[in-house]
């Protein structure tokens, strides 16, 4: 079974560390791409803020491992 890591504005993501979430906050592009680039691969599904998924672009976002969710806005 894989892990679940959320990648967003502190903010948005904090309170998912509650239900055992591995919190990356980035508040900013380059804080974005160092995280999305941090994740192990035992990470299985990734949610991200609107932001952090424009931050990110396209072709993160599309593909399949890990699996990516965009929170609503």
């Amino acid at each position: 079974m894989g892990h679940v890591a959320a990648v967003g504005e502190r903010v948005r993501v904090a309170g998912l560390s509650l239900a055992g979430v591995r919190v990356l906050v980035a508040e900013d592009p380059e804080a974005v791409r160092r995280a999305w680039r941090s994740l192990s691969g035992e990470v299985t599904l990734v949610i991200v803020t609107p932001a952090a998924a424009e931050m990110l672009g396209r072709a993160a976002l599309e593909s399949t491992r890990p699996l990516t969710a965009v929170m609503p806005a």
